[in-house]
């Protein structure tokens, strides 16, 4: 994939994972992103109206407040019912997928990601001028 500059979009991740937060914010401040980390449902939440990202990336597993559950509540909220929201997870299974599609996911990736796919999900979501 060639060089893709996604200058100033403004991308959330949100992983309990620090290995997967650290390599994906590699992977999106290397085509420009700015970018949030959050390590948890509750930690996004307080950091989402604030920040206010074009496209969030949400892993399914995490203490507490999972992706999915994390995922409603992000599209239950009117300011952000349009904002992409994109599954992480090392679950490939179709069901994992239908549930995620239910709670208003706009993508599933399967973990490990790399950064072209990244690139790819932001740029299918997110108008980049």
């Amino acid at each position: 994939m060639e060089k893709v500059n996604l200058t100033g979009t403004k991308v959330m991740v949100i992983d309990d994972s620090n290995t997967i937060r650290r390599s994906a914010e590699i992977f999106l401040k290397a085509s420009g992103c700015e970018v949030i980390l959050a390590e948890n449902g509750f930690d996004a939440l307080s950091k989402i109206s604030s920040e206010l990202p074009q496209i969030i990336f949400v892993d399914i597993m995490m203490p507490r407040l999972d992706g999915y559950q994390t995922c409603a509540l992000i599209k239950r909220n009117p300011r952000f019912k349009a904002t992409p929201v994109i599954m992480l997870s090392s679950k490939n299974g179709v069901f994992d997928k239908a549930r995620g599609r239910m709670v208003g996911s706009d993508e599933y990736l399967t973990k490990p990601f790399t950064q072209d796919t990244l690139i790819e999900a932001i740029l299918t979501h997110v108008s980049v001028a």
